[in-house]
């Protein structure tokens, strides 16, 4: 089980971190994303983390501004969005797959609920 949170409002150029806790400690073969769907759109890869080595992956639309991180201990991944824009308005997602540094979604097993971002002034 997976719970996604830190969504809000915030001004364009700001910043917003997501945090998404599993209910046991992820496999150091499985990999954490993040997705996003805003309205009316199909649901889009982000980011995602391999939760043994930690190497990342992330959408061209948000290289540069996010920033995903995992620690171990606390069970989260952490996504650090800077620069935010309201293309970015969307509902996000944190997903759990069990092997392969994956962008599509069907390839992740397990998902959150979901946090609205909305960046808007």
């Amino acid at each position: 089980q997976l719970q996604a949170s830190g969504g809000g409002l915030v001004l364009p150029g700001g910043s917003l971190r997501l945090s998404c806790v599993a209910s046991g400690r992820p496999y150091s073969s499985h990999v954490m994303g993040w997705f996003r769907q805003a309205p009316g759109k199909e649901r889009q890869f982000v980011s995602a983390i391999r939760w043994g080595v930690g190497n990342t992956y992330y959408a061209d639309s948000v290289k540069g501004r996010f920033t995903i991180s995992r620690v171990n201990a606390e069970r989260t991944t952490y996504l650090q969005m800077e620069n935010l824009k309201p293309e970015d308005t969307a509902r996000y997602y944190c997903a759990l797959a069990y092997r392969g540094l994956s962008t599509i979604e069907n390839d992740y097993a397990v998902w959150g609920q979901g946090t609205q971002v909305t960046v808007s002034s």
